[in-house]
């Protein structure tokens, strides 16, 4: 079972996440809480999965992040939020989150996000990521790509990384890319660890927005 723990402040979110996950055969939503209770609870718990709304009155999601961050063993999080420009999404993901999800997100897809972020993916949606980077003025992705030192830097990945990239972008684990790509998991471990290295960044979230904004994943994220 993949333990989930939900923190919101407003208890109608709680309860409804919970009613859609606890639906799911593999899930189990161990604990709903709000901000002031969410890194007390996680420690006791230790869930798999954390859903963290980003804006709590009582503490905010970035600081329960922090929070979660530094606890040994720590569960994958996944920002909630109503908006997707929200002006934190980059600050959570530079945190460690492992994504975010939108609070409006049709129910029949938070189980698969879930399972996702419980393997060790990543949760992105594209749409979402193109508004909340053209949200930041004066982010890399609203230069020239070919002026951005850091979007150049996906040129120095070979073909075979790339298609790895844009497979952990689309939120695949690293055993989900071997088996489309037919690859054993250290082969793709090795892979990511070598893209992680050649974008000079320190998650796959970070790699993930990388390539969003490089046109790797379907869309321009400028537009």
């Amino acid at each position: 079972m993949i333990r989930v723990q939900v923190v919101d402040d407003e208890a109608l979110i709680r309860s409804g996440f919970e009613l859609i996950l606890d639906a799911a055969d593999d899930i189990e939503v161990v604990a709903t809480s709000t901000g002031a209770e969410a890194a007390g609870t996680v420690a006791r718990l230790r869930p798999d999965v954390v859903l963290l709304d980003i804006r709590m009155p009582d503490v905010d999601g970035l600081t329960v992040l922090r929070a979660i961050r530094v606890m040994t063993a720590a569960p994958a999080v996944a920002m909630l939020t109503t908006f997707d420009s929200d002006e934190y999404i980059v600050t959570a993901l530079k945190s460690g989150a492992a994504g975010f999800i939108l609070k409006d997100t049709e129910p029949e897809q938070l189980a698969s996000l879930v399972r996702t972020l419980a393997a060790g993916g990543v949760v992105l949606s594209p749409k979402a990521s193109r508004s909340m980077l053209r949200a930041h003025p004066g982010h890399p992705a609203e230069r020239d790509r070919a002026a951005d030192p850091e979007v150049r830097r996906v040129g120095l990945l070979s073909g075979r990384e790339r298609e790895v990239l844009v497979l952990v972008a689309e939120g695949l684990s690293n055993a989900d890319v071997g088996t489309r790509m037919h690859l054993s998991a250290g082969t793709v471990k090795d892979h990511v660890s070598a893209i992680l290295t050649k974008l000079r960044v320190g998650s796959r979230v970070q790699a993930a927005l990388l390539a969003q904004r490089a046109g790797l994943l379907g869309g321009d994220p400028g537009c």
